[in-house]
């Protein structure tokens, strides 16, 4: 059996190489329990060398900053287009929708033909001028403080304008993915706006590609329980996927 100091050695390496660590493999890898494992993982966060997250470790920092939407849309944006290809099958005839803010969401507006009758919900400016000569799209923007990072609105007035509604789906972007914390986003206000748009939505598929799980941002939107599915890129690990089907949660890979 290898020493307490070989084991950490072990997990930094490995993390090293792969960037995110997993408490089942470790435990099988180094024949030792899940107690012994987290035991050390939390040793090695204080010593700064790896953040803890759900089931494991990664690298890099799991809690996200706001950035502008235009940084955002050139970060995994052949996946955005495969998962707002994929989101788009999921439209009907003569449906009603709501379309939240997030760089994932306009590469889905993006892929929105035209349609028989469609009625979209938005909060974002940008899904409002992907789709403004869309044949068959009738588009309610909704109004209120404009958030200038997501190039998006917030606040009560949306939010009340909401009230009048009800829709069949939400397709929702985020900030973050945590599998014990649940859906987040960087701003507060916004993720009032997206428990909203919930409230009225018979389903909440969440748009997000693979980077996003494992983060955390500010502003909580819902438990991982709440939502309906997730389409997302094929990054996704197994054991993230399996988790989510656990919850109840369709996992769709584009």
């Amino acid at each position: 059996m290898i020493n307490l100091t070989e084991r950490h050695q072990y997990i930094i390496n490995k993390m090293q190489k792969e960037g995110y660590v997993e408490v089942v493999d470790l435990c099988k890898e180094l024949k030792v329990s899940s107690v012994t494992i987290r035991k050390d993982l939390k040793y090695l966060e204080e010593k700064n060398l790896l953040f803890r997250t759900h089931g494991g470790a990664t690298q890099s920092n799991p809690y996200t900053t706001d950035r502008p939407v235009n940084e955002k849309e050139k970060i995994k944006s052949n996946e955005k287009m495969r998962i707002g290809a994929a989101a788009a099958g999921l439209i009907g005839v003569n449906d009603s929708i709501i379309l939240a803010s997030g760089t994932t969401i306009q590469a889905f507006a993006k892929s929105i033909q035209a349609r028989e009758a469609l009625t979209v919900i938005t909060s974002s400016l940008n899904v409002a001028i992907e789709l403004i000569h869309a044949p068959g799209v009738e588009v309610l923007q909704l109004g209120g403080m404009i958030r200038k990072s997501s190039s998006s609105v917030m606040g009560t007035y949306a939010e009340n304008i909401l009230k009048d509604f009800f829709c069949s789906m939400l397709f929702l972007g985020v900030d973050g993915i945590d599998i014990e914390y649940g859906l987040t986003t960087t701003n507060a206000m916004e993720a009032h706006l997206n428990k909203q748009m919930m409230a009225i939505s018979n389903k909440t598929i969440v748009l997000a590609d693979s980077t996003k799980f494992g983060k955390r941002g500010f502003g909580k939107i819902c438990n991982i329980d709440e939502i309906d599915q997730i389409i997302t890129d094929d990054q996704i690990s197994d054991h993230v996927v399996n988790t989510l089907e656990s919850a109840g949660v369709t996992v769709t890979i584009a």
